[in-house]
């Protein structure tokens, strides 16, 4: 084939190729017992039918924005640029709260109401832009008398078009000032000997408690394995629980059914019990109103 014959094939070939799909991925307090997950993805699939549309999880606990928010601080971080979330846990829907779409300074977006959900992204890894959605463009064709199902009807619909290419960030609605609707919380601290902190969620599969303490603060209150906590757990300021428990590197370095502080998988302080369910076992539950004090014993445990 002659050279100028061969790049004007290469040329036609490019211009029929598909164009390339970011990943689509949905977060929701709906569960999974009805339609309604189903049909998001239908919606999806009805923007283009090529889309990978892919599940954080559909069991944040109802109305429950503050572990929406976790749970995509959790995740975000480990999708390539480009990628488009759906965060649906909106007991507004209806309102008066906006819906929008934030770029984040990774190349990630998120299409969620700003109602906290974006609370802990805006920290890390921040807010590129934000833009509101525009519903006169980017909302699912005859559904202007819908007023509760907008997972469906907008945040999906705009995200498939945004994640399939058939929209621009700049396309999904005017620009906002970069400041979201944040949720109150006790972030890690160390004060003298104590270190503070929350409970952000629970290893809900295993009933472990997880802390916003990372292993830096850690590592400055000079807590080694071997060593000795002293944790007080409270609820709106009530004290619900109050041990010793020994640092550890896993949960094996305890006998079963033994209590132990471990870094967790994101590198946070966290509790357990080998086997068990510290949760369960000592009623500690999670949220922004769950909050946690820890010194190091001078005496060490024993294993």
């Amino acid at each position: 084939m002659k050279p100028f014959l061969f790049i004007a094939f290469l040329f036609l070939l490019s211009c029929n190729s598909p164009k390339p799909h970011n990943a689509l991925v949905l977060q929701t307090d709906f569960g999974t017992r009805d339609g309604a997950v189903a049909a998001m993805r239908g919606v999806a699939r009805g923007v283009d039918a090529n889309l990978d549309v892919f599940d954080l999880t559909h069991k944040i606990p109802a109305y429950n924005i503050w572990e929406a928010a976790y749970r995509l601080h959790q995740s975000v971080g480990y999708w390539p640029k480009g990628t488009v979330f759906v965060s649906v846990v909106d007991p507004g829907v209806g309102s008066e709260r906006k819906s929008v779409v934030a770029k984040l300074k990774s190349g990630v977006f998120i299409v969620t109401p700003d109602n906290g959900t974006l609370t802990l992204l805006a920290e890390s890894p921040g807010i590129e832009a934000i833009r509101q959605i525009d519903e006169k463009v980017n909302r699912r064709q005859g559904s202007d008398s819908s007023y509760t199902f907008h997972g469906r009807d907008v945040y999906v619909y705009t995200a498939a078009r945004l994640a399939a290419g058939v929209i621009s960030f700049e396309e999904t609605g005017p620009v906002l000032q970069n400041t979201v609707v944040a949720l109150p919380y006790q972030k890690a601290v160390k004060d003298g000997d104590t270190l503070s902190g929350m409970i952000p969620v629970l290893d809900i599969q295993y009933g472990n408690v997880w802390t916003n303490i990372p292993d830096s603060l850690v590592s400055l209150a000079g807590i080694r394995r071997g060593d000795t906590l002293l944790l007080d757990v409270f609820h709106k300021d009530s004290l619900v629980f109050s041990g010793k428990l020994p640092m550890a590197h896993t949960f094996a370095d305890v006998a079963e059914g033994q209590s132990l502080a471990y870094l967790n998988s994101l590198m946070n302080l966290s509790f357990a019990v080998n086997q068990g369910s510290f949760a369960e076992k000592f009623k500690v539950g999670s949220g922004n109103e769950w909050t946690v004090k820890i010194q190091k014993s001078k005496f060490k445990s024993q294993k």
